[in-house]
């Protein structure tokens, strides 16, 4: 039986990586992600390695519109076997210029859809007594970033979700873990809103980011994805990709220079 993963944020980055990786390794493949366009151009990759697809423009957001992806999903290929849960949005802002409206967006797409997905799949992977859920968090759920709260809050949450769930259903044959990369070479910067003090956009901050992205120090998606499987393919509590090992056992060692490294910074 020819395994299927299902891979939530997959029209690019990260999430088009895995999905051709995959796809390379044997698996049908479900895809999802807002821009139909792009998820179509995905999705035709996939079928020249010659594996069946199934591309399902969704809004993770929304929990009917999850609920419809799953549904299709298990209606085409009658099982799953692999969760991907990767779609994300990128925020840095002061607190105090951060909107409640801005902090339920980036709740929402960060945290609510990935609970959204395990929720609904479970019941799926408990009938089976087996399954994967792989959880792309980030390394800002080991490191604090400055200026960006929100985006660490849904992180840190995502890091607490794998972790609990682990416990909680590797007894019923399935396994979780979090994928954790630094900052990765992708068109994120698209999506991501960048705030001064001010409130104001910060041009400067986002040309930084954008330098670290093209820098040595930078994951590449290619990198993350390569992660996933393996994590799939040799269970394991969690991955921490490329150079986001490094401040996050500085940090896990020395919290308070750390902090104090990354205050002199902003």
């Amino acid at each position: 039986m020819v395994s299927t993963v299902l891979i939530t944020g997959a029209s690019q980055g990260i999430g088009k990586a895995t999905a051709l990786l995959f796809a390379q390794k044997g698996y049908d493949v479900v895809i999802a992600a807002r821009n139909s366009e792009k998820l179509a151009q995905v999705a035709e990759e996939i079928r020249l390695l010659n594996r069946k697809v199934l591309a399902i423009p969704t809004d993770v957001s929304d929990r009917d519109a999850v609920t419809n992806l799953v549904n299709q999903a298990l209606a085409n290929f009658y099982h799953i076997d692999v969760l991907v849960n990767n779609a994300g949005i990128c925020m840095s802002a002061p607190m105090v210029q951060t909107t409640i409206e801005e902090w339920q967006q980036i709740i929402n797409v960060n945290l609510w859809s990935y609970i959204y997905t395990i929720k609904t799949l479970l019941p799926h992977f408990l009938s089976r007594q087996q399954g994967t859920i792989i959880n792309v968090g980030s390394f800002g759920s080991k490191v604090p970033l400055p200026n960006m709260s929100a985006y660490c809050t849904t992180k840190h949450a995502i890091a607490g979700l794998s972790e609990t769930l682990r416990l909680e259903l590797e007894p019923s044959g399935i396994h979780v873990c979090g994928v954790h990369p630094s900052v990765t070479k992708t068109s994120f910067l698209e999506r991501a809103v960048f705030k001064n003090k001010e409130g104001n956009t910060d041009n400067q901050q986002a040309e930084q980011m954008e330098k670290f992205m093209n820098s040595p120090l930078a994951s590449s998606s290619e990198d993350v994805a390569k992660a996933i499987w393996q994590a799939v393919k040799h269970p394991q509590a969690e991955i921490i990709v490329g150079s986001a090992k490094f401040p996050a056992t500085l940090y896990r060692l020395f919290p308070g220079l750390t902090q104090w490294v990354f205050q002199q910074a902003t």
